[in-house]
């Protein structure tokens, strides 16, 4: 058990090692980060441009219907 804690302890205290480690968690939150980004955004693009095509297909507020 002694072992295992000096080896820990070593790796913690390893510059190169824990840098390494480092990237790879950021990396691993930023690919998250903009994945729930991106996934909001592009919901919302995509409610907004559901909501124009059913205005367009439905012929809402086009006017009042009595010109020409």
């Amino acid at each position: 058990m002694s072992n295992l804690l000096h080896k820990a302890k070593a790796f913690m205290q390893d510059e190169e090692g824990l840098s390494v480690v480092e990237y790879v968690v950021g990396a691993a939150l930023l690919v998250v980060a903009l994945g729930l980004f991106f996934d909001e955004f592009f919901a919302g693009l995509k409610d907004k441009l559901d909501a124009s095509v059913d205005q367009i297909g439905t012929g809402t507020d086009t006017g009042t219907g009595t010109g020409g």
